[in-house]
């Protein structure tokens, strides 16, 4: 017997875990939310889909112990058939500081972006708002992983990595900010850092949180502002006061001209593919919508 063959030999089957971290969905595919399953959708288009299969039993059974996600890199600890677990180790480069500022002014400057993340969401038209900027949220390359294990297995990924993608596409179902904070910006900074930008273009200074002398301890009150006039409000500022009955006849026209054309969010020729998700594996699955991606960018070229 080679040495290779007696390495795995001396290990079987993977030992049990108690309260592992365990997989949610129970069969089918994994992942609900669309980053979620666009995070699945990259790797599996790096040629990884039948090597991640590998670690889908492993995720569900709860042999993933640890799972730690911070900017640049995910550390996990899963345990196999020897008595200590294997240290993985997945790195994603995060976007350097100044970066992050061009992402954080263009999502600041569109009302869209800002409402959805302030209400703690990320839309799918995130991902184009990135790529535009030069910063894509998921890796291009296979390269751009950074894939390691100390278990006797040669394979990358081996199924003690398979498992932590796995179980790193439910983080993302139960919190997409974790994307985020694995390119390097956590959840409380990202949105603090929005409502000051947002707060600069409006003019409008953020609220001021208060503890008032007779509340509970931890109560917080917010001090009312004078907020400039927004919106209709702001557009009729300047406008004299008009009787009613002299503005009849024009009661449903705009009190300031309309601009050419209405605004348009920015969204990328394969967005429908986004919203609809992967075809069923009977008639080609993630492949054939990887397929689609690349001839709907062709064709919007």
């Amino acid at each position: 017997m080679s040495e290779s063959s007696q390495r795995f030999a001396d290990y079987g089957r993977p030992r049990r875990v108690e309260g592992g971290l365990r997989a949610r969905s129970t069969r089918g595919a994994i992942g609900q939310s669309w980053w979620s399953r666009r995070f699945l959708e990259v790797l599996e288009s790096f040629a990884l889909g039948t090597r991640l299969t590998r670690g889908r039993s492993y995720a569900r059974a709860g042999q993933v112990v640890r799972l730690e996600i911070a900017p640049g890199v995910v550390r996990a600890a899963v345990q196999g058939s020897r008595p200590r677990p294997y240290d993985v180790h997945i790195g994603l480069a995060a976007f350097p500081a100044e970066l992050w500022d061009r992402v954080e002014e263009e999502l600041a400057a569109q009302a869209f972006f800002s409402a959805r993340l302030l209400a703690g969401d990320l839309p799918s038209e995130l991902e184009e708002l990135f790529t535009t900027v030069g910063a894509p949220l998921f890796p291009t390359g296979i390269d751009e992983l950074e894939q390691r294990c100390n278990c006797p297995d040669f394979a990358v990924p081996c199924k003690h990595l398979a498992a932590t993608f796995y179980l790193l596409a439910e983080a993302f179902d139960a919190d997409p900010f974790e994307l985020l904070h694995w390119r390097g910006r956590g959840r409380t900074e990202l949105l603090d850092r929005l409502r000051a930008l947002r707060a600069s273009t409006t003019g409008a200074p953020a609220p001021i949180p208060s503890v008032g002398a007779n509340d509970a301890p931890g109560a917080v009150d917010v001090e009312p502002v004078d907020a400039p006039p927004a919106g209709a409000a702001r557009a009729l500022a300047t406008l004299p006061p008009s009787p009613l009955a002299e503005a009849v006849d024009r009661f449903w026209s705009p009190p300031v001209p309309l601009p050419d054309r209405p605004p348009t969010l920015a969204t990328g020729p394969d967005l429908l593919l986004r919203q609809l998700g992967p075809p069923a594996p009977a008639i080609g699955g993630p492949g054939l919508l990887e397929r689609l991606r690349r001839a709907y960018r062709a064709f919007g070229g």
